[in-house]
C-alpha cells in the first residue's frame, strides 16, 4: 500500500553498529522521518556523539521513551532480545515491526504474541514481504550465502555438498570490543571460528530446502578479517551445465532485483562497502562452479536490507532512500 505522508520510524537500539546504520540512511530517506531512537544506556545525549559522523546531519538525542503509534519500528537488538522487548512494551497494531536479530528468522520463531514473522530476503520473499506486518531480517553470512546459492536451489540443481568459506569484517562481531575484535588482535590477523555450526546455517537451509525441495549439505567455515565492513563468500559446488548456462540461470533469477548483480568480471569486495548491493561472479573447473558473494555486512547483510523491507512494505520504490556511493578507494 502506497502513501505519500512521512513515514514515522523508532528505533529501538540505536547505539551500536547497525543502529547507526539505519539512522545514517534515514536520515536521508525521503519518505520517512525518525520520531525516536531508544537508548537505555545513552539517553538524552545527542545521537551525533555516539555517532561523530552525523554532526550537523541530525540534532536528535537518544531517549528511553518509546512513541507506541509509529508507522514502523527498527529493532536493533542483540541476539535473544527482541522478544522480550516486545512482550514488555505494546505497540500499535498497525505499526510494522522489523526485527534485525535473529529471534524470528526460524519458522519456528516467527509467530510471536500475536505477530506472524516473515522472513526479509527480498530476492525470494519479495511478494510476501509487500503485504507482511512484522519482518525477521536476514543475517548477514546468510544473506551473501543465499543470493550465492538461491539460483541453483530453485533450479533444482543443488544436489551435490557445497564447501563455503566467507571472511567478514570486524563489525560483523558488534560494537563491544572482545578479545577477538579489539585492535591489537584483529589487525594483521586472521582466523576462522565455529566450522561448520555457525547460527545462520539454519536461516540458510530454511529457505535453500524450501526450493530445493529437499535439504542441503553446506559445509560452511566462516572467517575473521582484519578489515573492518564487508562479507566475501566464496561457495563451489558440483554441476553439469556450462558456464555460459550459469550465467544465463543467474541472470534469469536476479533480472528484477535491483540490488543483485552479476558480473563475468572477477569482483572485489570495495565494490560493495557501502552499497546495498549484492555482486556475484561464477567460474567453473573440472565440473565444479564457484560463486563469489560480496555485500557490506551492515547495508545489505543488515540495515539497508532493511529498508529494503521498508520500502517494499510501505509500497515504495524498492531502491528508494539506498542508492549509497561505495568506496573505490
Amino acid at each position: 500500500m502506497s502513501t505519500t505522508k512521512q513515514l514515522s520510524v523508532g528505533i529501538i537500539g540505536g547505539s551500536g553498529y547497525t543502529g547507526g546504520e539505519l539512522i545514517r540512511i534515514l536520515v536521508n530517506h525521503p519518505k520517512a522521518t525518525i520520531d525516536f531512537v531508544y537508548s537505555t544506556t545513552r539517553a538524552n545525549t545527542l545521537i551525533s556523539d555516539t555517532h561523530q559522523d552525523l554532526l550537523g546531519s541530525t540534532d536528535l538525542s537518544f531517549t528511553d521513551t518509546i512513541n507506541p503509534d509509529v508507522n514502523v519500528l527498527f529493532l536493533c537488538l542483540g541476539h535473544g532480545n527482541s522478544g522480550t522487548f516486545l512482550s514488555e512494551n505494546q505497540f500499535n497494531d498497525n505499526t510494522k515491526i522489523i526485527d534485525l536479530s535473529n529471534d524470528f528468522r526460524l519458522k519456528a520463531d516467527r509467530n510471536f504474541i500475536g505477530k506472524s514473522f516473515v522472513y526479509g530476503l527480498p530476492e525470494t520473499n519479495k511478494n510476501a514481504i509487500q503485504s507482511a506486518q512484522a519482518i525477521a531480517n536476514p543475517g548477514c553470512f546468510a544473506t551473501a550465502i543465499q543470493l550465492a546459492l538461491l539460483p541453483l536451489a530453485a533450479s533444482k540443481q543443488l544436489n551435490n555438498e557445497v564447501h563455503i568459506n566467507a571472511i567478514t569484517g570486524s563489525t560483523g562481531a558488534g560494537v563491544k570490543p572482545s578479545s577477538t575484535t579489539h585492535f591489537s588482535w584483529r589487525n594483521n590477523n586472521i582466523s576462522w571460528y565455529k566450522p561448520f555450526q555457525h547460527q545462520h546455517l539454519g536461516e540458510i537451509n530454511e529457505t535453500l530446502s524450501d526450493l530445493q525441495g529437499s535439504s542441503n549439505q553446506l559445509m560452511f567455515l566462516p572467517i575473521r578479517g582484519d578489515f573492518t565492513r564487508g562479507i566475501y563468500a566464496t561457495a563451489y559446488t558440483a554441476f553439469e551445465g556450462t558456464l555460459e548456462e550459469a550465467y544465463k540461470l543467474y541472470e534469469e533469477t536476479y533480472k528484477n532485483d535491483p540490488f543483485t548483480q552479476v558480473s563475468k568480471k572477477e569482483i572485489h569486495l570495495k565494490q560493495v562497502v557501502n552499497t546495498n548491493q549484492c555482486f556475484i561472479h561464477l567460474h567453473k573447473h573440472d565440473g565444479y562452479l564457484l560463486v563469489t558473494s560480496i555485500i557490506d555486512n551492515l547495508i545489505k547483510g543488515a540495515s539497508g536490507q532493511a529498508i529494503q523491507n521498508m520500502n517494499l512494505m510501505f509500497g515504495f520504490d524498492e531502491t528508494c532512500g539506498l542508492q549509497l556511493k561505495n568506496s573505490s578507494f
